[in-house]
């Protein structure tokens, strides 16, 4: 089938391809965005491939549909940026790869953990200026403290499974405990008794009505002082302006992103020399204790592999059956 390809970095193009010798696909390759402004640029193609930062509301829906695109292929597990209902009722199916390599996620997650610990990205610059002394690098052993894992799908799992290697106390918080996470000794309990006990909180839940931010106000309020939060999973779990404050009050004492919720206008992206506009990203720059990284979790060979395989497979499934196992449909996104 003839597939547009939006977002696409050079990275994509290379697993994409390597995939692609196999599926017989006629690929071709847009660096922009797919938003209501470049919806012209996929005009007669019948798949659309997008990512996460891709804007698929109804009015690119609509012309997508006038177009005579049938199908759009995520590459990427979340499903949010899609108006799910509008596709439906225009005939266009939804497809994403609901797992590619959880462990890429976990694995950047604890790296996030004890670099903003040992504050490592402080301690390189410094001894790269020649800085060798030891203030204000003091970190604290992860044994035996309480992390608090929100969502326990296959990326939480995961992240429990090495958490515990290090002897930590696991908390978790899910509608639908994962007996795997029982297993290891996981306790699931109230979100409130998670924020209270937890010294590190982690998120790995999707982006729904009943996610959307979160972490407010109220929720920082509940968390132990000095807590350390970490969001891997989508933006818009945390709301930046209540971070913000409880990173001022160092209720928040160490914050961790690999996601943000506006990020569809910096990441992915070179934007060096230039004046980021986003006041509330710029401030989360002048804290010591704030490290963000540019949506980059996913970010291994395995999953770019797993991704463009699991991708292309999709596309095959829905031009020889005229459907595919791994569809979004109303029914799920009404389940969460």
């Amino acid at each position: 089938m003839k597939v547009a390809v939006c977002s696409a970095q050079s990275y994509d193009r290379q697993f994409l391809l390597a995939a692609n010798r196999d599926a017989h696909h006629e690929l071709v390759f847009f660096e922009s965005h797919l938003s209501e402004e470049t919806r012209q640029m996929v005009t007669g193609f019948p798949v659309v491939c997008v990512f996460v930062n891709d804007t698929l509301d109804n009015r690119v829906l609509e012309t997508l549909a006038a177009q005579g695109t049938r199908l759009i292929a995520l590459r990427c597990a979340g499903f949010n940026n899609v108006d799910i209902q509008s596709a439906s009722a225009l005939g266009i199916r939804v497809v994403r790869v609901p797992a590619y390599s959880p462990h890429s996620v976990a694995e950047h997650t604890v790296a996030l953990m004890l670099t903003l610990n040992r504050r490592l990205h402080q301690a390189y610059n410094r001894v790269r200026n020649g800085n060798f002394t030891l203030q204000g690098l003091l970190g604290f052993e992860m044994r035996n403290k309480i992390v608090g894992i929100i969502g326990t799908g296959r990326i939480g799992t995961a992240v429990a499974q090495i958490l515990r290697g290090f002897g930590c106390r696991l908390l978790a918080y899910d509608l639908q405990p994962n007996s795997t996470c029982t297993q290891l000794g996981v306790e699931y309990v109230p979100l409130e008794t998670l924020y209270a006990e937890s010294d590190i909180i982690t998120l790995h839940c999707p982006l729904n009505p009943q996610t959307h931010r979160l972490i407010d106000d109220a929720a920082v309020e509940r968390m132990k002082q000095g807590v350390m939060l970490i969001n891997t999973s989508r933006g818009a779990v945390i709301d930046t302006r209540a971070v913000i404050v409880g990173l001022k009050s160092s209720r928040i004492g160490y914050l961790g992103l690999d996601v943000y919720e506006q990020e569809g206008d910096l990441f992915f992206q070179d934007l060096t020399g230039q004046v980021i506009q986003d006041d509330l990203f710029v401030r989360l720059l002048t804290f010591p204790n704030v490290l963000i990284t540019g949506h980059q979790g996913f970010f291994t060979a395995e999953a770019l592999s797993s991704i463009a395989q699991t991708t292309l497979r999709n596309i095959t499934e829905f031009e020889r059956d005229g459907s595919c196992s791994n569809e979004v449909t109303v029914e799920l996104l009404r389940s969460g």
